[in-house]
Order: structure tokens, then sequence, then C-alpha cells
């Protein structure tokens, strides 16, 4: 069981930029598909971005795409997600998970066994 914890979140202003990271221990996180999951208050869970186990490939929800990056350090065992132009349907709780699973989609919340503690970004004037 991996062990992931996130850092990074904070106040930002409306089209302001933070950058999320997700440490892992406890595996290694080439092994699993890695998501990052967001939830608004009141509202449901949801996909933002992943990185597929067998592939390697990114994906993202359109909500995200052409704002929101993600990149992969499996030297230091961390996943980064970089979000720009940020706007105030961004802020939620924002979450790192792993999973081993195959699937075209990886943004399947169930697929998904392991989660960190989350991190609050708001974005507001």
């Amino acid at each position: 069981q991996l062990q992931l914890v996130e850092s990074g979140g904070g106040l930002v202003q409306p089209g302001g930029s933070l950058r999320l990271s997700c440490a892992a221990s406890g595996g290694r996180l080439d092994y699993y598909n890695i998501g990052w999951f967001r939830q608004a208050p009141g509202k449901e869970r949801e996909g933002v971005s992943c990185v597929r186990l067998d592939d390697r490939k990114y994906l993202y929800a359109e909500s995200v795409k052409g704002r929101f990056a993600v990149s992969s350090d499996y030297v230091n065992n961390t996943i980064t997600l970089q979000m720009n132009n940020l706007k105030p349907d961004d802020t939620a709780v924002y979450y790192c998970a792993a999973g081993r699973f195959w699937a075209t989609n990886c943004m399947i919340l169930r697929g998904y066994s392991d989660w960190g503690q989350g991190t609050q970004v708001t974005v507001s004037s």
C-alpha cells in the first residue's frame, strides 16, 4: 500500500497558478495508475487528471484541458500537477491517488485504493 502526501495548495486569485505535488512512499509510483481528483463542498469527487499505468499517457478532464499539466518524476517518486489560469470553479480539496488496474480511462474513481489526505485550493479575489 502506498502512502501519498500532497502539498502545494493555497489561496490564489483568478488567473493565477499553483503547483501541487504528491510524494509517495512504500512503493513505486510507476507500478500504478496515478490520479488527481478534487472535491468541492457539496459536490461529488471528480477526476482531474491521471497517468495511465500501461503506457504512461496523461489524461485530463475537459474542464482543465489546456490549463493543467501533470508531470511524473519516477526517480523521486513524485507526481506534480501544474495548474494555470485558475478559476473560482477550481476551488476544491485536491487529492492524489494510486491504483493498479488496466483501463482506457484511468480517471475511474473506484479503481483507486490508496489516497492522500488532500490539499485545499481556493481561487478567489
